[in-house]
């Protein structure tokens, strides 16, 4: 009987064999999703609908993105450490992600054991925005007028970039105001142009426009040099806080215990997509800076950046939720 079955079973280890390596070497054979943690029209959401339109061409398979908004990413990325570690299901991860586990008594997922490394994307653009209305026209006049009239002065945020940056620029100036949390970044820079709140931190991508409008004023950005497109906007630490060190990027991940094999075509899909002139030229007009990375070099800096959040948000005296 059993040398009856052996050609059968011989037969069906092959086909079985055949059939994983053909679906690995397929990859992707349909759809790709990337989650986005924040809300529809954030910049997250913009570069991510931008790098996605790349990527479908690249991978030739549609990649679609998917808004998961909510408690500062960290539904977004839980539910990407949850999926399926096949690869079609992404998650497009922010600075945010290294800071919701230090802003947490319970974080709902572990930044390194739940996820897979695929590559950087680049870094954002965000600015100090202050409503016209408030007497100063640059950071050290803004504090100045904070110290002097603390009750004046409210604060949104609709990111972890935003509850990080202001706390520790608060903090390392000796500055009290009340933080007005939103669930994303458009709800609270509405709120700041109507002048319910005075000052938020917010990328071009939501606030640039009210600027040219004379709505809103820009006093300082959180990249480590000025930006191109902003040259006359000082640094935080050109501006007047010295020891000023958040900053803000972007990177595609999976959930843990993706094929190697996936994760390194997805890196170097991104790679390719990031030199395409119309993807440069579109995110350009985001203020947003590609560069990608290989899958270790995520990893490296992703550990660095925990170790940079965890101390950043204890400097600035942040409560855990």
């Amino acid at each position: 009987m059993i040398r009856k079955f052996m050609p059968s079973i011989a037969a069906l280890l092959v086909a079985a064999v055949a059939g994983i390596a053909h679906a690995s070497g397929t990859y992707p054979n349909k759809p790709v999703k990337i989650i986005v943690p924040f809300t529809a029209g954030t910049a997250t959401d913009t570069i991510t609908r931008i790098i996605a339109s790349g990527l479908t061409q690249s991978l030739g398979q549609p990649v679609i993105v998917e808004n998961r908004a909510g408690a500062d990413g960290a539904i977004g990325a839980a539910e990407v450490a949850r999926a399926a570690p096949d690869g079609y299901t992404l998650l497009m991860s922010t600075n945010g992600f290294c800071a919701v586990p230090s802003m947490r008594k319970s974080p709902p997922y572990h930044p390194i054991k739940d996820f897979s490394r695929i590559s950087m994307v680049g870094r954002y653009s965000f600015f100090l925005f202050v409503n016209a209305s408030v007497p100063a026209h640059s950071l050290q006049e803004l504090l100045d007028y904070g110290r002097a009239h603390p009750e004046k002065l409210n604060y949104a945020t609709g990111n972890p970039t935003g509850i990080v940056a202001t706390g520790q620029m608060l903090s390392l100036s000796k500055v009290d105001m009340l933080h007005v949390p939103y669930k994303g970044e458009p709800a609270g820079v509405t709120d700041l142009v109507a002048n319910r709140v005075q000052l938020m931190f917010a990328t071009p991508t939501t606030a640039g426009q009210y600027v040219a409008q004379g709505k809103l004023r820009m006093l300082a950005t959180t990249l480590p040099t000025r930006s191109p497109a902003f040259p006359e906007i000082p640094t935080m630490k050109q501006a007047g806080v010295p020891a000023f060190s958040v900053s803000s990027w972007a990177a595609l991940q999976g959930p843990a215990n993706m094929p190697s094999d996936r994760a390194e075509k997805l890196s170097r899909a991104v790679a390719k997509v990031l030199q395409q002139e119309d993807i440069k030229q579109q995110l350009a007009r985001q203020n947003f800076l590609p560069a990608s990375s290989t899958t270790a070099e995520l990893e490296v800096f992703i550990k660095d950046q925990l170790a940079v959040y965890a101390q950043t948000l204890k400097e600035a005296n942040v409560q855990l939720q």
